[in-house]
């Protein structure tokens, strides 16, 4: 009896000991995974924070840009049109030079290109004339 009772508590206290050890370890090391699974998380947020970041700053640098461009391009029609005022020799000049100016700075809204309407589509074969024979005819291409 002492031999099964022996067979019986071995295991039972192998298995106790097991579960107090890996209770233990689960107890102490619970950060190990989520820990590093966190730290991704958290690098990936700060990675796309960073990349909005630099989004808005592109688009606000593009727009500061831009701005700049159409102050710069009022300065040069500015420049052109009070040297076409100081410079014209006579008035008829004056009026041409000015006028072209204004012309080009506002322009009518291009008008869309249609097809002519009377143009077929392309065919994938090779027309005929009616009395010739088809290129499926047996006697097409051969020489009488």
């Amino acid at each position: 009896m002492e031999h099964s009772l022996l067979v019986w508590l071995l295991p039972t206290l192998a298995l106790v000991a097991g579960v107090a050890i890996g209770f233990l370890v689960a107890r102490l090391l619970p950060n190990a995974a989520p820990n590093r699974t966190q730290r991704q998380l958290d690098d990936i947020q700060e990675r796309f924070d960073n990349y909005q970041n630099e989004v808005v700053t592109h688009f606000n640098s593009t727009a500061t840009l831009v701005k700049k461009l159409t102050q710069s391009y009022q300065e040069v029609q500015d420049h052109l049109a009070e040297g076409a005022n100081r410079l014209a020799l006579d008035e008829l000049t004056r009026q041409r030079l000015l006028a072209a100016l204004h012309s080009e700075s506002v322009q009518a809204p291009r008008e869309r290109l249609t097809p002519p309407r009377d143009q077929e589509p392309p065919r994938d074969y090779a027309p005929k004339t009616p009395n010739a024979p088809g290129m499926l005819d047996e006697h097409y291409g051969l020489k009488k």
